[in-house]
């Protein structure tokens, strides 16, 4: 039997409990995990609240990013083989002890990369990697805006852009994440709990802007993006901690010349090769120690709800994960 963080109604935190889940043998195609670790994104709450765009059927164990131990396999599995270390993301069902999954969703690690900092980084370093190196491609000597410096994200945004020779404007929301976010390599910090940030990064630029805003908050930082923006930059929205964005407004962005983009990871990793040299680059930049994965917290299943409301409250810092 499985423990699994189950949701029976979409809703606040005290809708997580804990429930035995008889999961049976893997099919054909299928493994068994015993699973070590799950990341915890504010996309978790969206699908708790049912308003991610993955909308499970209900009851449902909730959690999209996980990583363990391959226990058994079904009929035609040959990726993978029982011990293997493995990591998967866009999963639903990850709060668990142990589960069910295609065998061809899984990503072998690496010697060097733990289950634990697999869990805590694919999904955001698949998202980094498409956001600095497809989106827009960060190079030395441009000038970048991070939101939730402080994060788990926003930290291998900021790293990472440190690395490629840029400038790394960093904002965080309360004084307390400041440092976190420059040990993640921010060069200027902005507490925008306290202060506008468009003016800062005005002040930061001499009035230059900056090349390019990765944008996770959403509806709270779309104005400030725009003003914070040099002619021809790029606002790259991924996320909507905040809310949705407003509609744009074309002739907004046709005053700098603005480009905007709206973007999931789902879209560039479409293909298994794909998703497997992107996932082979950032184990790759985490072994030789250019990212850092902090894992600030590490909560047990049955605090799935705690570890809800101190994301949502933005009481943590890098990246927290659930450990069965």
């Amino acid at each position: 039997m499985a423990r699994s963080v189950v949701i029976d109604a979409f809703g606040g935190p005290e809708n997580l409990h804990v429930s035995e889940v008889d999961i049976g043998d893997p099919g054909s195609g299928e493994v068994r995990i015993t699973q070590t670790a799950a990341a915890v994104h504010f996309a978790d709450i969206l699908t708790r609240q049912g308003t991610y765009f993955l909308k499970p059927d209900l009851p449902s164990a909730i959690g999209l990013d996980g990583a363990g131990i391959v226990a058994q396999i079904g009929d035609g599995v040959e990726n993978v083989a029982v011990g293997d270390r493995v990591a998967y993301l866009f999963s639903m069902g990850a709060y668990t002890s142990e589960r069910l999954i295609a065998a061809d969703r899984l990503v072998k690690l690496p010697d060097g990369i733990s289950e634990e900092v697999a869990a805590a980084a694919l999904l955001r370093g698949l998202t980094a990697q498409y956001l600095l190196r497809q989106t827009y491609r960060v190079n030395e000597g441009d000038t970048v805006l991070v939101h939730a410096a402080a994060g788990g994200m926003g930290s291998l945004l900021c790293q990472w852009s440190k690395h490629l020779g840029a400038t790394v404007i960093g904002t965080v929301g309360g004084p307390a994440k400041i440092s976190a976010a420059r040990a993640a390599g921010c060069d200027h910090v902005i507490d925008y709990s306290t202060k506008p940030f468009a003016p800062t990064v005005e002040k930061i630029t001499d009035g230059k802007g900056v090349n390019v805003v990765y944008d996770s908050i959403g509806k709270d930082t779309f104005g400030g993006n725009i003003a914070a923006l040099a002619p021809t930059g790029f606002f790259i929205n991924f996320g909507h901690a905040s809310g949705l964005l407003p509609p744009i407004d074309a002739m907004a962005l046709n005053k700098k010349s603005l480009f905007f983009g709206k973007t999931s990871l789902k879209h560039f990793i479409d293909t298994k090769a794909k998703a497997a040299a992107m996932a082979r680059e950032v184990f790759d930049l985490i072994g030789n120690e250019t990212l850092s994965v902090d894992i600030s917290r590490k909560y047990a299943l049955e605090d799935a709800a705690q570890a809800h409301i101190d994301l949502a409250g933005r009481k943590t810092t890098g990246s927290i994960i659930l450990v069965p």
